[in-house]
């Protein structure tokens, strides 16, 4: 299959060890570190992959310049936007869209954690990870679907213990390793995932629910200020 991704640089290796290499991947921007500033300078490394893909995936919010393409499948990326609120409405895409969790790390894993706008369209989903050669898992459209909601949420939790100095960076790391045998502690999975796209995750589940368990902590909000990572 000819796979289209769309803003998703940063996870092209996962990508490729995710699906293998019996597929051929284009990039857009490039995956060689040339980037593109606006959506309108993307349309001719659009125009002349679009003819051929098969499945798009989106990372950021491409719709209006593959929507008259016929034939697609559409995943897009979804921990901070559901796709209630980004496809529905009466204007529905007539392809079918399924949401995906693509944040670093939590991409290349044996099962592909998808959401679905329309119902109907669980067999073409079955189809097209068939050919993908991926199994998935359907969960609900929600803001943050599963994976990302609770791992960010423990990265949260973790800051918030550092910031009151009940524990520090390198302990809390090793006693989730050690104590529930998690590949990575919050702080380096912070790193991993990137602390912005943390902070971005908390931000709309913040403004989704309301929940005190997603407010996020201060210590959290200025390490993206301050554009750091973690020191492990």
């Amino acid at each position: 299959m000819h796979l289209l991704i769309l803003d998703g640089q940063h996870v092209a290796a996962e990508l490729r060890q995710k699906f293998g290499p019996g597929h051929r991947y284009t990039f857009v921007p490039e995956a060689d570190g040339r980037l593109v500033d606006d959506a309108e300078a993307a349309l001719p490394l659009l125009d002349e992959a679009l003819p051929t893909a098969d499945v798009v995936f989106d990372f950021g919010n491409y719709g209006p310049l593959y929507e008259e393409r016929a034939g697609l499948v559409v995943f897009a990326e979804a921990a901070t936007e559901s796709l209630a609120s980004r496809f529905g409405g009466p204007h529905r895409p007539s392809y079918p869209v399924f949401g995906f969790c693509g944040l670093p790390t939590l991409l290349n894993r044996p099962l592909l954690e998808v959401s679905l706008l329309d119902p109907a369209a669980a067999d073409q989903l079955r189809e097209t990870c068939a050919h993908l050669g991926t199994d998935f898992r359907v969960v609900e459209d929600r803001v943050g679907l599963v994976t990302p909601r609770v791992v960010c949420m423990i990265i949260n939790e973790a800051c918030f213990t550092v910031q009151e100095g009940t524990a520090s960076v390198r302990d809390i790391d090793l006693a989730m390793k050690l104590g529930t045998s998690y590949p990575r502690g919050p702080f380096e999975w912070a790193n991993a995932l990137g602390v912005a796209r943390v902070y971005e995750v908390l931000a709309a589940l913040w403004e989704d629910t309301r929940d005190e368990r997603y407010r996020i902590c201060p210590l959290l909000k200025r390490m993206v200020q301050q554009q750091e990572s973690f020191a492990l």
